[in-house]
């Protein structure tokens, strides 16, 4: 696998990290009943989840530059 997918994989596996802990606290601050928190926690796991797909694209087109398309 090229460098670039690699790299672009752990950005990617990252993004999903923090993802996690924005839905967690998201869920701790909902059951608190203190829904703005909840709802800023989960747009921003929302915007990480996003990025986490961008990296996936991109490791997917390092690896069929350096692979070819099957």
């Amino acid at each position: 696998m090229s460098k670039q997918a690699a790299e672009h994989h752990t950005k990617a596996a990252e993004h999903h990290e923090h993802a996690a802990r924005h839905h967690k606290e998201a869920a701790k601050h909902h059951e608190a009943g203190n829904h703005e928190k909840a709802v800023h926690h989960a747009h921003v796991a929302h915007g990480h989840h996003l990025q986490a797909i961008h990296h996936h694209e991109e490791a997917t087109k390092f690896h069929l530059e350096h692979h070819g398309k099957k």
